[in-house]
């Protein structure tokens, strides 16, 4: 066969490879500008786009096994019981919970209930004390699921308890983000195995069904103690949150210790994502002790790409939309998309106190550079920007006047709010929230408020470089 034919052959089913992921964008996109970009890349250099679309284009997670979110039985099954439970408070009718609160159960399938106790765990010491603490005491199982998981110091401590837990016949399930924990060495991994504890990778274990997506990730933190104590928030395995990484200051970040039934709440996603790596059903408590002290009202609020709808997007929606007098907002990384700005600007202008901490210090030079385009923006319609000076600042908080406030994984940018599984527990807590209030308000003091003369009275390089870089915020 002639050379330029065998070359026609391959042009024409590259242009045919193309077609298809045109047709897939048209019949699944939700936003045009992401639309657009893609269609624009695919047919003028598809050599370039079809490879990188196959690997970061897709904007729902095929193959997810949806659970109780699509029919499966026995999460159906959990779900219900879940709700029926007496200690539930989201029953149509109920005045105690408006439609704000009744969106929130709709979002994630689940109610609030009564009779928690939280704790706001305002470092990475208070969080790991008090995580190692709930483990040393587990007395049936522990469930683990990160993001990132380190072989520092803090790794050993958590390796070396699950060891001894298991040797004591606690059973260990261990979850973890393949490309969180990419440098994570698989001796950590085999020694736990070895020792008796169920491992699996959120995209290792399913790889057929996984098909390239490595864009998504599962960016939740949860630690489960025999189905009665839980743990979420915004800290990792890792020493950077102690400070004894590379000479580092401590990373500023925070967590939630969780007793009572909102814990279920937090089983039921871990359940989810582990049935979805392994194809395992463990045998799980679902009845937990309520602890004596507990009269907080806490909603888990499980969001992803396999969702129904944009969940994470619509629950900053509803805060922010719902917002009377104030919502402050702590997130690492803020590359918001043009609903949420407008939101917080529409906010603003209705006169809510509308306050965006972000660090000064980051991890990502890409995003901190991002976040100066929405200077002018933001300061315009006054909304608050403020630059936390000491470390890094990697806590993901809401607070919204003094009604609820929100512990999480989730930050505002683009990848949680379309392409990772994050999870938020938000409570109505009174004591919780005056405890928020107080945290925010020492990080406010150690923070710089920015105005639009850090933007503009920057070189014409270092702004157009801003907007430059925003363009990418689909992919930051």
């Amino acid at each position: 066969m002639p050379e330029t034919t065998l070359i026609a052959i391959a042009v024409g089913l590259l242009y045919l490879a193309a077609l298809s992921c045109v047709y897939r964008i048209l019949l699944t996109y939700r936003t045009a500008q992401g639309a657009i970009a893609w269609i624009i890349a695919l047919i003028g250099l598809p050599y370039l786009a079809v490879p990188l679309f196959l690997l970061f284009g897709r904007n729902r997670f095929g193959g997810y096994v949806r659970a109780r979110r699509m029919g499966d039985a026995a999460l159906t099954d959990l779900l219900n019981h879940f709700e029926q439970q007496t200690t539930t408070l989201s029953h149509p009718g109920n005045e105690h919970f408006g439609d704000e609160f009744q969106v929130l159960c709709k979002l994630g399938r689940q109610p609030f209930t009564s009779n928690n106790h939280c704790t706001l765990l305002k470092d990475g010491e208070a969080t790991f004390d008090s995580v190692f603490d709930a483990m040393e005491n587990a007395r049936h199982y522990i469930l683990l699921e990160f993001y990132i998981v380190r072989s520092d110091k803090v790794g050993q401590r958590i390796k070396s308890i699950l060891k001894r837990k298991l040797a004591e016949g606690v059973q260990v399930w261990f979850l973890y983000d393949d490309i969180g924990s990419v440098w994570l060495p698989r001796t950590y991994l085999k020694e736990l195995a070895h020792a008796g504890a169920r491992v699996a990778s959120f995209g290792d274990g399913n790889i057929r069904r996984r098909r390239f997506q490595i864009n998504f990730r599962n960016h939740r933190k949860l630690l489960l103690c025999d189905g009665n104590i839980g743990f979420v928030g915004g800290i990792n395995l890792g020493d950077e949150y102690l400070g004894i990484a590379m000479d580092q200051e401590p990373w500023r970040d925070t967590h939630c210790h969780i007793a009572g039934p909102a814990v279920i709440g937090l089983q039921l996603a871990w359940l989810e994502d582990w049935n979805w790596a392994s194809n395992e059903f463990p045998d799980l408590n679902w009845q937990p002790a309520l602890p004596p002290s507990g009269d907080h009202e806490v909603l888990i609020l499980p969001t992803g790409p396999a969702d129904t709808y944009e969940t994470c997007t619509l629950f900053f929606l509803n805060c922010i939309n719902n917002a009377r007098t104030r919502i402050w907002i702590a997130s690492p990384y803020f590359v918001p998309d043009f609903q949420i700005m407008n939101a917080l600007q529409l906010a603003a202008l209705r006169g809510v106190d509308v306050r965006i901490i972000i660090p000064e210090k980051s991890d990502s030079w890409l995003i901190k550079v991002a976040a100066y385009s929405y200077l002018v923006q933001a300061c315009q319609a006054g909304v608050g920007i403020y630059r936390y000076q000491p470390g890094f600042m990697h806590q993901k908080i809401i607070l919204v006047d003094n009604r609820y406030a929100a512990v999480g994984t989730a930050n505002l940018d683009n990848r949680s709010m379309r392409l990772n599984f994050e999870i938020t527990a938000i409570t109505t807590s009174s004591e919780f929230v005056s405890e928020v209030t107080t945290m925010l308000e020492e990080d406010l003091k150690n923070s710089r408020r920015m105005t639009e003369r850090d933007y503009q009275d920057r070189s014409i390089a270092f702004r157009l470089g801003c907007r430059a870089v925003r363009l990418l915020a689909p992919l930051l």
